[in-house]
């Protein structure tokens, strides 16, 4: 039977289930309830606003969305978002997924972070952005009430996840924390990282190679 979470339907083919079980394996609860909240918060601002998306594609981006912090997709010199976006499309690829839907889940989730672009770009993407930073940051929070909130948090337990994301986060990319220059993810770097100077685009401007 269909799983229908605050009038949305949790998309259940194939393709939808396999992705579910590769996060399932290589994930751990905190992933797995958050990427289904991010599904979930993204899919009802879409509906609120009468958009038109592909609820499957959504789904599985969440799904693959932090994947790149796990040690199974962790590269040794990509930004963790890059690291998700690429097992996502070697999991799509392998199944025979149209080439256009590939690179779209791409972008959902290389993007998800990218303040400032990610919300202009399509319907999937921008609704990526929007349910990450509403489970994670409280983004336009009154824009779902608080009965829907409770009834996703009931079926995917937040668990004190303002405690441990942040450690996640830096557990993931620790190991290449100049992955992290440019983009939101050296905030956690500078706050739990031992010793860790954020670089400037400034110095490297103005110690450049360049004699002048």
């Amino acid at each position: 039977m269909s799983k229908i979470i605050a009038n949305v339907k949790i998309p259940d083919s194939n393709l939808a289930a396999e992705a579910a079980e590769l996060l399932r394996e290589h994930g751990d609860e905190l992933l797995w309830n958050h990427s289904n909240r991010v599904f979930l918060f993204a899919a009802i601002q879409g509906n609120q606003a009468g958009l038109k998306y592909d609820s499957e594609l959504l789904y599985i981006s969440s799904l693959f969305h932090d994947l790149g912090l796990t040690p199974k997709y962790s590269s040794p010199d990509k930004r963790f978002e890059v690291d998700g976006a690429n097992a996502a499309r070697d999991f799509l690829q392998s199944r025979g997924v149209p080439q256009e839907s590939i690179r779209l889940v791409w972008d959902t989730i290389a993007l998800h972070t990218t303040i400032g672009v990610a919300e202009y770009k399509e319907t999937e993407v921008a609704l990526m952005y929007s349910g990450v930073g509403y489970d994670v940051m409280g983004d336009n929070f009154d824009l779902i009430t608080e009965k829907v909130r409770q009834q996703i948090v009931a079926a995917f337990p937040r668990n004190q996840f303002k405690q441990r994301i942040l450690p996640a986060f830096l557990e993931g990319f620790k190991h290449k924390p100049e992955t992290t220059f440019g983009n939101i993810k050296s905030d956690v770097c500078e706050l739990l990282l031992p010793g860790y100077k954020r670089p400037s685009f400034c110095d490297c401007i103005l110690h450049s190679k360049w004699d002048e």
